[in-house]
């Protein structure tokens, strides 16, 4: 059964939201929390019926959502595969998001599906892939679709772009619109030797319609070297906070999405979390208008 005229298309409020898990549906629907937004994994929802649609239903009709999804592999050498993409456009016009995003990725092949977002090389042949592949959502799924950057352990000697400028080029060419993960940022600085400032600064931010924030875990790899390894299994941590305030200085206040998908934690410590976001949304300064970007391009 189709929602969308009773849920028509709320929109995502420049506030803060959190992942939703089954194990907080019934605090949520019992305190009816302040909170923006939630966020569903599509993937989560792709059966056609049962509990979780029951609960999302119900959630539904109280708060906005938005669809993130993670097995499109959409940096793949393979099509698309056309039988997911099809359930990914039913569960979006059965709940009708605000927000669609997905990953700069890639995670299957042939037949071969891995239980990993892995990387990219930044090259011109990549980059008229994964453009092809987002026009092909975008068309089939009749919405924009925000790109999420990585969070990677390694990188390709083939690499020949900036990861920000491929970024920035995908959005020229597609009309999608970026999902800014900070906690990646972080991550990836820190496994990369780069600078996060650096990078957030270079960052295209006039695409960006949402941020993330999640935790991670500290690692070492085989020569001693600290290994940050984006977990999303703890509380964010002190210096992506100061990241998140630093990006909201290029952006102005912007839907915020805390990611906690391992380790789940009571509702009271997710939504203290929430909360956290929500002052600095509001201490931030707005230095443009706060809405997801427009495509540019035809549907």
């Amino acid at each position: 059964m189709a929602h969308s005229a009773t849920f028509g298309t709320s929109p995502i409020p420049c506030k803060s939201g959190v992942g939703l898990k089954p194990e907080h549906y019934r605090d949520i629907l019992d305190s009816a929390p302040d909170i923006g937004w939630f966020e569903i994994h599509a993937e989560n929802y792709m059966g056609a019926g049962g509990p979780p649609h029951a609960y999302l239903t119900a959630i539904r009709e109280r708060y906005p959502i938005s669809l993130h999804g993670v097995g499109l592999s959409i940096g793949g050498a393979s099509p698309l595969d056309t039988e997911h993409l099809a359930r990914l456009r039913a569960l979006a016009d059965r709940y009708q998001p605000a927000l669609f995003s997905e990953h700069l990725a890639w995670s299957s092949h042939d037949t071969v599906y891995l239980n990993d977002l892995l990387p990219l090389p930044y090259t011109e042949e990549t980059l008229a892939r994964v453009c092809d592949h987002i026009n092909e959502v975008q068309d089939a799924m009749q919405r924009q679709l925000l790109l999420e950057n990585p969070s990677t352990y390694l990188s390709y000697i083939e690499t020949t772009m900036a990861e920000v400028d491929f970024l920035r080029e995908i959005a020229r060419r597609t009309g999608c619109g970026l999902l800014l993960d900070v906690n990646n940022v972080f991550v990836q600085a820190a496994n990369h030797g780069f600078d996060a400032d650096a990078y957030l600064d270079a960052f295209p931010m006039e695409h960006v319609g949402e941020i993330h924030l999640g935790g991670h875990a500290q690692d070492t790899d085989e020569d001693g070297s600290l290994l940050l390894i984006d977990d999303h299994g703890r509380e964010v941590a002190d210096p992506v906070w100061t990241l998140y305030e630093r990006g909201l200085a290029h952006t102005g206040p912007m839907p915020t999405l805390i990611e906690w998908d391992n380790d789940v934690p009571a509702w009271p410590l997710l939504l203290a979390e929430a909360q956290r976001a929500d002052r600095v949304l509001v201490a931030s300064t707005p230095v443009r208008a706060a809405t997801a970007p427009e495509r540019v391009t035809a549907l």
